[in-house]
């Protein structure tokens, strides 16, 4: 089970901690590596203990530095849970605690329903993944919160949003965006949340796309990350998952005494999962971020291309001075629009043998869809065209294949267009 948290002796870097924190062997009869505890409820150490652990539940107090407290039931959390989520603060920088949940959307779901209530306001970046977009339209303004979408590239006008919209509880980044890589300047966001009146909103990021490795938000200033696990972290494509970190403790708390009401916590078989995974993210990111950009530079200038997005590419240059400030490389995701429209698209799509044509991002294998009728297809023409989503868009995730197969096999799809 896990280890009670306490200040390790000498500070150790994040490849050697997210392999030996939050975990003792001796707790779990000699085990090198976490078992799996799949039970429901957790039997107490004595009454005076069970007493402590639903005050600590219910957040009338605090645990002590280096207090071992007593499990209750799953859904509140279980050894794999309290075990991954000390295991994956040192992949973020700037990181103090997380929280898992069963999907990225479970994890940005409940941040909302955290922290805005009916009447409040959000600001958001666009564009944005479309499970965010559907919470956006179908849950949240339903629910009486109002969404403020200003585009991602547009730093003057989100600043502008961050300072003036009135009730304001939360901005919500995207960076880069998905599906057309643009990016927002996270440290700009957040000093306009400070110059707030009054409400003081929360900088939140999906990092999803760079994190953790290559793009480091909590360092930046913003004050939660939130991540699809499903995609880099977990990075085989064959779990669900969402991680949040932060640095102000009572924060993440309050996300996890929401988790318990909506019963959306990471379950055990999954948390094993996922913790088997974090040792090898940088490893794997690294392999897919070289993959890429050797690609995307060997494609630009092809014929049939109309369009790449990707940042090493940018020739704008407040997205190269964004990309600069905040970035460390450039990622594995890339798209490009296609001379043909949406026939080319999918006649691009449909002669992949290698990459896969499936949705979603970020494992092992290389990906490839198209959003405007997948990922994206929830938003409106007016909304697509906004956010430069065109039928001839192909986003590709790239994986850890051999750089040349890839390119063989895109440069012939392309060509044989």
């Amino acid at each position: 089970m896990a280890a009670p948290k306490k200040k390790p002796p000498y500070v150790v870097r994040p490849p050697t901690a997210v392999l030996t924190r939050g975990f003792d062997p001796r707790l779990s009869v000699g085990s090198a590596r976490p078992a799996v505890f799949r039970s429901s409820t957790y039997v107490f150490s004595s009454p005076e203990a069970a007493e402590r652990a639903f005050s600590i539940a219910l957040g009338r107090s605090r645990p002590s530095d280096g207090e071992n407290i007593d499990l209750i039931y799953s859904r509140l959390s279980h050894p794999n849970a309290e075990i991954v989520e000390d295991q994956v603060v040192p992949l973020e920088r700037g990181a103090e605690e997380a929280a898992v949940f069963n999907s990225g959307m479970a994890a940005i779901s409940t941040i909302f329903l955290t922290t805005c209530p009916p009447g409040s306001s959000f600001v958001y970046t666009t564009p944005v993944y479309g499970g965010t977009q559907h919470l956006i339209h179908q849950l949240l303004e339903p629910l009486g919160l109002r969404g403020v979408p200003v585009p991602a590239a547009a730093s003057a006008e989100l600043a502008h949003a961050i300072e003036t919209t009135p009730n304001l509880k939360l901005a919500f980044l995207e960076t880069p965006a998905n599906p057309t890589l643009v990016m927002c300047d996270i440290a700009a966001a957040v000093r306009a949340a400070k110059r707030h009146a009054g409400t003081a909103p929360l900088v939140v990021v999906d990092n999803t796309f760079l994190g953790p490795i290559f793009q480091h938000p909590l360092a930046l200033g913003a004050d939660l990350c939130v991540y699809s696990a499903t995609k880099y972290l977990a990075g085989h494509s064959d779990m669900l998952g969402g991680v949040v970190l932060g640095k102000d403790l009572e924060l993440i708390a309050s996300l996890r005494g929401m988790r318990a009401i909506l019963g959306n916590i990471l379950q055990p078989d999954e948390c094993w999962l996922l913790n088997s995974r974090l040792p090898t993210v940088e490893l794997r990111m690294t392999r897919q971020s070289k993959n890429a950009q050797r690609i995307v530079e060997a494609l630009a200038g092809h014929p049939r291309i109309a369009r790449l997005h990707y940042p090493a590419l940018f020739s704008d240059p407040e997205q190269i001075r964004i990309r600069d400030a905040q970035c460390d490389f450039s990622g594995a995701v890339f798209a490009f629009e296609l001379e043909g429209g949406k026939q080319a698209a999918f006649d691009f799509l449909r002669r992949l043998t290698i990459a896969k044509n499936a949705v979603s991002l970020g494992g092992v294998e290389t990906l490839a869809c198209h959003p405007a009728t997948t990922t994206h297809s929830e938003m409106s023409p007016e909304e697509l065209a906004g956010a430069g989503i065109t039928d001839a868009l192909v986003r590709i995730s790239i994986g850890i294949e051999d750089r040349r197969d890839l390119l063989a096999e895109f440069q012939g799809a392309l060509d044989a267009l």
